[in-house]
């Protein structure tokens, strides 16, 4: 029979792909609902399905969440005693504010600054890779010049 639920996932779970996660599963599932992040920094859903599916896709959730890199400290579920209007596919809902997008931008601007900083090293490494790769073409030029004397002496025999 199919049941919905209120669902809050609490813990480190904003800015990790989280509610992507919990879309893609949900679809395979075959459940109806929502998910949406909530300003106090928890991902807070609605899903419909059967119960037992409805267990399987929290611990679905729960597994593949920490995989990738998401921080659950509790997930709670709560039926909802009444008919609620739902999408034929679960979606995840935007609900960021510009306060919300202001802080997902600095930390973006923070890994982009991580990733500067990792690629002057790469500077460096490709720098030196380029000199080696210039010696190594003049060593091949120079050992073409004498394949072809040898090609040319033999084609003189």
């Amino acid at each position: 029979m199919q049941k919905c639920y209120n669902v809050a996932i609490v813990g480190k779970v904003q800015d990790t792909g989280f509610r992507n996660l919990i879309e893609d599963i949900a679809r395979l599932l075959d459940l109806k609902g929502f998910a949406f992040n909530d300003a106090d920094g928890s991902v807070k859903m609605v899903c419909c399905g059967d119960t037992g599916v409805i267990n399987n896709f929290l611990k679905e959730i729960r597994l593949r969440g920490e995989q990738k890199g998401a921080v659950i400290e509790d997930i709670t579920k709560e039926q909802i005693p009444f008919h609620i209007y739902l999408p034929q596919k679960f979606i995840r809902l935007y609900t960021d504010e510009l306060v919300d997008i202001s802080r997902k931008l600095d930390t973006g601007i923070e890994v982009l600054k991580d990733i500067k900083g990792d690629t002057s090293a790469l500077v460096i490494e490709m720098k030196e890779h380029n000199k080696e790769q210039a010696v190594f073409n003049q060593e091949m030029r120079e050992h073409n010049k004498r394949l072809e004397k040898i090609l040319e002496k033999l084609v003189e025999k």
